[in-house]
């Protein structure tokens, strides 16, 4: 029976035949290998770099890399790194040689390389593994064309809905205008603020791009300035400001926000200020702490009744609003009293409460 003298530390040097482990070693790796000496001259060579590059071994081993295959890697970067891989403890991680090779084509190959150091000897040699990555660009290029083309594709799907919008709006309002029955007036009106409602938070959306996340308080500032616009405007004195936390949503969860906004300032526009009011104000506030969020519309208005009571029934926009905060896995609350009305969708943790109105409106 034959004993090894070696310890299980031995380095790999002292196994006898160490040589020809190394290049069974070499061979078994998949991706196309080099090892160069200390001159950067080749010593051994992978089997998948002659099938792959279609060499010969007299044409490869001994030579420098930059001679070899008529100089297709003699690179002057190339060289440069190599230079100093030799002279140093550098790597090289993840060059990228783009090369039309005259045995297969055009083929982009990523270069990695190591520097090996040994136990015993003062001399050196540098691991080059060589990997073709053409299907992955290709594959790559194609997902970034496909993502163009889509983006390309909704923005004009978006452009097409909001003249569609604009043109359901527009119907409306005439249709409004038209009627004898008061009721169905002011339905008709009611529909046409909602459409506008939602023609102004898809636009809002509009410049965000494909999946990116949406800066909150910026979104509710210029869906709020577009509000005021379409319906304050400068026939009555009432006030709308934003008072916002930075962050950030998806794109859904903003949708379902700016539906809540508009509606809730619809709302307060409507019921709050029935007369003139001086100092009439109207305060949306988004609050955030780590995962937990609080959305509040707030006025400074004559407050409304008290729906226990009888004295009003829940109406349309109360039951969106509710089908909406529902999605966003919040629950609603609403204060309301002689100095004004607040309503609060709140998600998660925060204790629900009326900010008072120095807070919210007059700051």
């Amino acid at each position: 029976m034959l004993t090894s003298t070696m310890s299980k530390d031995a380095p790999f040097v002292d196994i006898p035949d160490g040589i020809t482990l190394a290049q069974a070693i070499v061979d078994t790796v998949r991706d196309p290998l080099l090892v160069l000496n200390q001159d950067l001259r080749i010593q051994a060579v992978s089997r998948s770099f002659y099938q792959t590059f279609q060499l010969a071994r007299e044409d490869v081993r001994g030579h420098l890399l930059y001679e070899i295959a008529d100089g297709q890697w003699n690179i002057p970067e190339l060289r440069t790194l190599l230079d100093t891989i030799a002279t140093d403890h550098a790597p090289i991680e993840g060059y990228e040689v783009d090369r039309e090779f005259p045995a297969f084509g055009r083929r982009i190959m990523l270069l990695n390389a190591r520097k090996v150091f040994y136990e015993e000897g003062n001399h050196t040699t540098v691991l080059l593994a060589f990997e073709d990555i053409t299907s992955r660009r290709a594959v790559e290029r194609q997902v970034q064309e496909l993502l163009q083309e889509k983006d390309m594709l909704l923005e004009e799907m978006q452009h097409r809905v909001a003249n569609s919008l604009q043109i359901i709006a527009s119907i409306l309002l005439i249709k409004a205008r038209t009627v004898q029955s008061e009721e169905t007036r002011l339905q008709l009106e009611d529909a046409h603020q909602r459409v506008l409602s939602v023609a102004a938070v898809q636009q809002h959306l509009h410049p965000t791009g494909r999946g990116e996340p949406i800066e909150t308080a910026k979104y509710l500032s210029k869906l709020c300035e577009t509000l005021a616009e379409s319906m304050i405007g400068s026939s009555r004195p009432i006030s709308l400001k934003v008072y916002a936390d930075p962050g950030t949503t998806v794109s859904r969860q903003a949708v379902s926000m700016g539906l809540i906004v508009t509606e809730l300032v619809m709302n307060a526009l409507k019921h709050a200020f029935p007369g003139n009011k001086p100092d009439a104000a109207i305060g949306v506030s988004y609050k955030v702490a780590e995962t937990d969020w609080k959305l509040t519309v707030s006025d400074n208005g004559n407050g409304k009744p008290d729906a226990s009571t009888g004295q009003i029934k829940p109406g349309l926009g109360t039951s969106l609003v509710q089908s909406l905060a529902s999605q966003l896995d919040a629950r609603v609350d609403t204060v309301s009293d002689s100095h004004g009305t607040a309503v609060s969708i709140t998600h998660a943790t925060f204790k629900s409460k009326r900010p008072k109105a120095e807070e919210m409106l007059l700051s």
